[in-house]
């Protein structure tokens, strides 16, 4: 049986490290699908007239492209070079809620993300969404420092 990892990438440093330790996960369980994945913070909760809309999924659209060029393919690239099956998602959306739906659409087994190295008072006040995922996911979720 294959198992699936799923790795949460920020286009960071955090994330090359989440990369890096999943896959020498994956090495050590042999038959392993990675899923590499890349949110991009968005809320579903404004107002806008129909221009606004239409303006605003251009945009998304826009930065899909831009997300997969710059942090997915070049993942999907080191991975496959490195024998491995891997595929790439971007997402719009929550960070937490987004890798915790996509691991049981993808029937992960596990999530494998870095932790940010970002401090201050919003952290303070509102959590991380490295936290928000530890505590609310469905799979277990392994966090790289």
């Amino acid at each position: 049986m294959t198992s699936k990892i799923m790795i949460g990438l920020d286009g960071h440093g955090s994330g090359e490290r989440a990369l890096a330790y999943a896959t020498k996960l994956a090495k050590v369980i042999g038959s392993c699908e990675l899923v590499v994945v890349y949110v991009i913070e968005w809320s579903p909760y404004s107002f806008q007239t129909p221009e606004e809309n239409a303006e605003r999924h251009k945009r998304r659209e826009e930065e899909i492209s831009t997300a997969m060029d710059r942090v997915i393919n070049p993942a999907l690239a080191s991975l496959k070079k490195a024998g491995f099956s891997a595929k790439g998602i971007v997402r719009h959306g929550h960070v937490a809620d987004t890798l915790n739906d996509l691991s049981e659409e993808e029937n992960a087994e596990q999530i494998v993300v870095g932790r940010s190295t970002e401090s201050g008072l919003i952290k303070r006040f509102f959590g991380s969404s490295t936290a928000n995922l530890v505590m609310h996911a469905n799979v277990p979720v392994t966090v790289v420092g």
